[in-house]
Formats: structure tokens, sequence, C-alpha cells
């Protein structure tokens, strides 16, 4: 009786065996999507030609087109959202938005609560003068009146070249880019030193009045913001502007907004 007792339970423990190698293994938790199927995009909707407003009030701009075309790729929709600008850090770590995407320059300080893309731009101070102007260079506004917006960083970027911003007659100040223009176009200034998104934006409307010098006051670099930790986002954005930039889709939407190829 022991002996077939002892078969019995061998028996049983390699049925037992058998059955547990039988057994399907537990179904894997489903990884979370790496890319949302909905972007939503962070913006001040005040800011021609990056992101504004038109006349039938629909968000229009270099940033919008630039963003729609990059989530397609990304076979992504795209939401854009208008937020409080001067809050830009705490609705994307809030995850309120999930990119900025509107005229935002790379700076250290922003890099350590942002994660950037590869500059897809470079913008500068730029001069703006008539097509009459006899001005060809910055050296040639010496002795002349320069326009630029008050507290803007135009401002700043003249005053870090002291020589030649001492050699200008006067440096005028005005509330806003338009009236400053408006001032170099009927003689009042000689030249107006803008950021280039705008400035280029105004002189594309205008080209028989306005040309823009070779020489500039001063570069910064525009990228796309998103978290720090959403790495893969990061990758496959920076990945769509690349393609963009090869295939010359990043150029088109340029010469459209800027009248001039100026995607870095």
């Amino acid at each position: 009786m022991k002996k077939i007792s002892a078969v019995l339970l061998v028996s049983a423990a390699v049925l037992a065996a058998c059955g547990k190698k039988d057994d399907p293994a537990p179904a894997a938790a489903a990884a979370a999507p790496v890319i949302p199927a909905k972007i939503v995009v962070g913006l001040d909707d005040n800011f021609p030609p990056m992101g504004f407003r038109d006349d039938k009030n629909e968000l229009v701009g270099f940033d919008i087109d630039m963003a729609r075309e990059a989530a397609k790729r990304l076979g992504s929709e795209v939401e854009f959202k208008s937020i409080d600008w001067g809050s830009k850090e705490a609705e994307l770590n809030g995850k309120r938005v999930d990119v900025l995407w509107n005229g935002l320059t790379i700076t250290d300080e922003r890099r350590k609560n942002i994660g950037f893309t590869e500059p897809y731009m470079e913008n500068h101070q730029i001069i703006i003068v008539t097509q009459a102007s006899p001005v060809q260079s910055k050296t040639d506004l010496a002795g002349r009146v320069v326009g630029a917006q008050e507290g803007s960083s135009a401002v700043d970027a003249i005053k870090k070249e002291e020589e030649v911003a001492a050699s200008f007659k006067d440096l005028k100040t005005f509330g806003d880019n338009i009236t400053a223009l408006m001032d170099l176009g009927t003689g009042r200034l000689d030249a107006v030193v803008v950021d280039e998104v705008v400035g280029r934006y105004y002189v594309s409307k205008r080209p028989e009045e306005f040309r823009v010098l070779e020489d500039h006051f001063g570069t910064e670099e525009y990228g796309v913001g998103v978290r720090k930790d959403d790495t893969e986002l990061l990758k496959k954005l920076d990945e769509s502007l690349n393609a963009m930039k090869k295939d010359g889709s990043a150029a088109t939407i340029s010469n459209k907004w800027f009248g001039a190829d100026i995607i870095k």
C-alpha cells in the first residue's frame, strides 16, 4: 500500500507541474502611449505673426502652421490653448498643456524647468530702412535717428553695442513697433530696430516701401518647450522638425509669414 501511495503521490506531483506550465501567463499591463493622441499647445494668442487671431477670430500664424504640420507627422491631433504667457512653465508642468510653441526663446534659465527641441529658427534684432534709404549697414547709422519699441529686447541689443549706439543722432522709443514703422515711412526716422519675426512680417506686407539690412543687433534661438520627463515626445518632435526642414515644408511656412526663409 505504501508503494502504491508513493506512486500515486509522484504521479499527482507530475500532473500538477504540467498543469502549471500550461497555465497562461498573466496579461502584461498595456503601456501608456508615449505620444499623446492629442497634443495641447500652449501659446499667447496675441503675438503676430507667431500666433494670433485674424479678423474672423480664427487662430493663425507661423507657429500655428508649424505645430499643425508637426502634429500631423506624429499622427496626433493638435489643440491650441491660450494661456497667461507669464505662467507658461506652471501651465506646462501642471500638465494643462503638453508643449509651449510660440516664439519661445531658448535660455539657460528656462532649461532648468523646460526640455527644448533643437532650435527651429533664429531670431535677430533686425534693422529696417526704407527702400530709398542710403543706409546699408550699422556703421551707416552714425548721425541718424533710430527708433525701437520702448522696453523691448531691441533697445537692450542696441545698448550692448555701445560704440554704435553712441554714433546715433538720437534713439527714439515708441509704445509699439507699428508707430515706429509709420514714422520711418514718413521720414521722421532713418531706421527701426525690431524683433525679426515681427519686423519681417510687416516688411512682407509692404515690400515696396521697406527693406531689411544684412546687419543686425544680436541673435537668439527659438525652440519648442516640453516637460523635462517627456523625452520620447521631445525626440519625436525633433524628428518631425528635422524632416520639415529637409523636405522644405518649414521653409514654405516661413516664406508665407515672413517673405523669407529664416528657418535654422
